[in-house]
């Protein structure tokens, strides 16, 4: 979906509509950003990044209090025509999700006109615009499906499938940010294939053990089939950003507003959640992972703390931070028997 979180607030409040929009806390305590309108993203306004941040960087930004509820009814809206068309629906979060289209109830010959056709019902049924990427695979289809946003539609067929690789630098691959595609580029890999010649010592020194994942994405082979819905057993918000953290208080914000949103999952579904887990990849592509857990809950404000309290298990700070995420694991309902049959205790 095309900047969906405020795009549904455009759609249903007017006055909205052609003005710079922020979904997200209050930019006068610890607010992050969760979405960001295309036309805020003009002035450098993205996710994740603090509030006060944004509103510098736009003073006319207009900031709307996030309303989860509300973007989950439209997400299962959506999602519904999705699975109409597909079985093979991979969910990657409330807006974004892979569809394996080869066999369609259309009978559609075509992944284009699937496409085509999918985005003109979402548009009709919402009122909302969906960019699509139609490719061999996982990794091509998510490049081509941010190509021409919003409201785009890139096909890349098998046969133009190494051309358009020839096309991208090497920031276009899973992962690589400004900061790794700088060191990327003084080994001599300016484009994305560039990669498959790079001497393989310099890649590791670049990436570590991602260098031969990130050989295999250069030659456009990801074999990763399009896993539909299975029983949640957990849910994680993560982001990666496009330059480095070095401040331990933003990155703190940023981890107690991720562990909110998982939380607001946990009401929608009425559920708690025993474990809450912190993903942490520093810039040199390091990833350390920290966990807590204890009685079940889905108290906002009690796991946007115990995820903060695990940032303090880390380097974080010490070192630049290229990625966070927050989990919450072991998922139960209310009443539902704990270890040894013991029923939780919980509050809302």
């Amino acid at each position: 979906m095309d900047a969906f979180y405020t795009s549904v607030e455009q759609r249903d409040d007017p006055a909205l509509r052609g003005r710079p929009v922020a979904v997200g806390g209050d930019p006068k305590g610890r607010g992050v950003v969760a979405a960001a309108s295309y036309e805020a993203r003009k002035f450098g306004v993205r996710s994740a990044i603090p509030m006060a941040r944004a509103v510098r960087l736009c003073p006319e930004l207009v900031i709307v209090k996030p309303d989860f509820r509300k973007y989950s009814a439209v997400s299962k809206e959506i999602f519904a025509l999705y699975r109409a068309v597909t079985p093979l629906v991979e969910p990657l979060s409330l807006d974004e999700a892979y569809l394996d289209v080869t066999e369609n109830a259309w009978g559609e010959p075509l992944g284009m006109q699937v496409a085509k056709r999918l985005k003109a019902e979402v548009r009709e049924a919402t009122r909302l615009t969906v960019s699509a990427g139609v490719a061999p695979n996982k990794f091509l289809a998510k490049i081509a499906s941010g190509w021409k946003k919003p409201d785009g539609l890139t096909v890349i067929a098998p046969e133009r499938m190494e051309a358009f690789l020839a096309k991208l630098p090497v920031d276009a691959l899973w992962g690589v940010g400004p900061k790794t595609a700088e060191r990327l580029r003084a080994i001599g890999c300016a484009k994305l294939v560039d990669v498959r010649a790079a001497d393989p010592a310099a890649l590791r020194r670049v990436v570590g053990s991602w260098a031969e994942a990130l050989v295999r994405l250069a030659h456009g082979d990801d074999a990763r089939p399009v896993v539909p819905d299975r029983t949640r057993k957990s849910v994680s918000t993560e982001d990666t950003f496009r330059e480095d953290l070095a401040d331990l208080r933003e990155m703190r914000t940023i981890v107690e507003s991720m562990a909110r949103h998982d939380a607001s999952f946990l009401a929608e579904k009425r559920l708690l959640a025993r474990t809450v887990t912190l993903k942490v990849r520093y810039a040199d592509f390091t990833t350390v992972t920290r966990s807590d857990s204890a009685r079940p809950t889905r108290d906002a404000d009690e796991l946007a703390a115990r995820a903060a309290a695990l940032l303090e298990r880390t380097e974080a700070g010490a070192r630049p931070v290229r990625l966070l995420g927050v989990g919450v694991h072991g998922l139960v309902s209310p009443g539902a028997p704990g270890p040894g049959g013991q029923l939780p205790l919980w509050t809302d």
